[in-house]
């Protein structure tokens, strides 16, 4: 079974780079216009993206294997997610891959991982990851787990690895051990 990735338009697509090198599924990956661009600007070149993922679908292919709830997954994860992603599914408007693909995971209860980057929150926002959570999704703010890097000078900790460190948590959620816990910190 695949893991389905979406990358939305907020910043975070290291995240995302991080989560298809660790993956130890198959991932199907979508990404909107936005996300495209914001990766660009973040990473380079979309394909370099897309060459790591099993299998690339277009955020506007409706019809696609992954909006349908026959089709089983492992989980879904928005990486990064936007506001306005959130508050699609949260509202259940289904009007591309990425939202119908969302609201298949919620409705048949398999993992559905958002994982916000925008900052701060507003009322709309918080009552938008409240309605998913309530409906089963999992909100995971884009924060990485400092604690990873205990014991060392912050400017010797590299984005990168911070980024390793979140997506090593995002993981843990859907199944896969962790490599670092919380005790092994100095």
């Amino acid at each position: 079974m695949n893991l389905v990735l979406a990358v939305t338009g907020a910043s975070g697509a290291y995240a995302a780079d991080a989560l298809l090198k660790q993956s130890p599924w198959p991932v199907s990956l979508i990404v909107s216009d936005w996300g495209r661009d914001v990766y660009r600007r973040e990473c380079g070149p979309i394909e370099i993206l897309e060459k790591r993922a099993a299998k690339v679908y277009d955020n506007r292919d409706l019809a696609a294997a992954i909006s349908s709830g026959s089709v089983p997954t492992i989980g879904m994860v928005v990486l990064p997610c936007s506001a306005n992603t959130l508050a699609k599914i949260a509202g259940g408007i289904g009007d591309s891959l990425i939202t119908r693909a969302a609201h298949c995971h919620l409705k048949e209860r398999r993992p559905l991982i958002l994982c916000i980057r925008e900052s701060p929150w507003g009322l709309i926002d918080l009552d938008n990851a409240r309605r998913i959570s309530a409906a089963g999704g999992i909100i995971m703010p884009l924060c990485p787990p400092f604690y990873m890097a205990a014991g060392r000078q912050a400017q010797e900790i590299t984005l990168a690895e911070l980024a390793e460190a979140y997506v090593e948590r995002v993981l843990a959620l859907l199944g896969k051990p962790p490599q670092r816990m919380w005790e092994e910190m100095p």
